[in-house]
């Protein structure tokens, strides 16, 4: 009778948290997310694992609040599944959130799996973070290959050369996808990307994925380029003049681009840009003869351009 009323107490915890997530009040459900980790201490490490996760993963349709309070418990959550060696196990339930059609929902189950991902050893990385982030980045809909474009970072640096080359390469494809949602996030993490490969790789397979972006039909794309331009610029060598030169040219593009938003891009970052060792000439950072000719009909641009006219001038002296 004894080992009756224990088994009772013990399943408690969980069916409490059960009927909570099921309730119609979204506060009541909201709660019984920040409880989590109380919940997981009463289960222990293998209940939570067993029971827990599993009740989790089913668990991902509810109202935008409460699944990016799942998201962000979840990425706390390694302590209570036992440790970075059973990390894993918090993968499925943050795939399937980092599917959902909410970007706010996505974004933080994404910030989520890069975290867990930092504690993973590189066997784990390869045998379940990289089948997840192309299993997202080859899915059917936009939403998941969007979440996958910004998974590709974090686990780059734990896994093999052969390993490397394929993420290089399903990267390389969501730059060439025909959503352009998807080639504006990749264009948006590209330029984190970079900086985890060396300056060979940069310019034989990152610099032409530039190239493309930069000349994207959309300019909401375009403009996310001058970031990637920086980036690459910093990473290769000033030595390797072949790589600046078509940064350069890339560079003069985007200034006289027919967005105003692109061309609004460039005044903003311009001091970086121009702080860019782009040349052993630095005549040749600032492809302008005159700063004033960068300056154009549209306001917003040409207040952000004047507010940024130190590294010109500096050039020009």
């Amino acid at each position: 009778m004894a080992e009756a009323t224990n088994a009772s107490d013990e399943l408690y915890p969980i069916a409490v948290l059960i009927d909570e997530l099921k309730h119609d009040d979204v506060l009541l459900r909201l709660n019984a997310i920040h409880r989590l980790s109380t919940i997981a201490l009463a289960l222990g490490a293998e209940r939570t694992r067993d029971e827990l996760i599993p009740f989790l993963d089913e668990s991902v349709e509810d109202e935008d609040e409460v699944l990016v309070a799942l998201s962000e418990e979840l990425g706390n959550f390694i302590e209570y599944v036992g440790g970075p060696s059973w990390g894993h196990v918090l993968l499925s339930p943050l795939e399937n959130l980092a599917a959902i059609e909410e970007p706010v929902v996505r974004d933080k189950a994404v910030e989520s799996l890069n975290k867990i991902c930092e504690e993973l050893s590189p066997q784990q990385v390869e045998e379940f973070f990289i089948p997840l982030t192309i299993r997202l980045a080859k899915a059917d809909w936009f939403t998941s290959k969007v979440s996958g474009c910004g998974l590709f970072t974090a686990p780059y640096k734990k896994v093999s050369p052969p390993v490397q080359e394929q993420l290089r390469q399903q990267f390389g494809l969501l730059v060439h996808d025909e959503t352009p949602m998807v080639r504006r996030q990749a264009a948006s993490n590209l330029a984190k990307f970079v900086k985890e490969m060396p300056a060979a790789i940069v310019i034989d397979e990152m610099i032409p994925l530039f190239q493309h972006l930069v000349q994207d039909d959309q300019d909401s794309v375009r403009l996310l380029t001058v970031e990637i331009l920086i980036a690459i610029a910093e990473g290769v060598p000033k030595e390797q003049q072949a790589g600046h030169g078509v940064l350069l040219t890339s560079l003069r593009n985007l200034i006289e681009d027919k967005s105003w938003r692109v061309r609004y891009m460039i005044a903003d970052r311009f001091e970086k840009v121009s702080g860019a060792p782009l040349d052993q000439n630095p005549s040749n950072v600032c492809p302008f003869t005159n700063f004033s000719s960068f300056l154009d009909r549209q306001g917003s641009r040409r207040g952000s351009s004047q507010q940024r006219p130190g590294a010109c001038i500096r050039q020009a002296s």
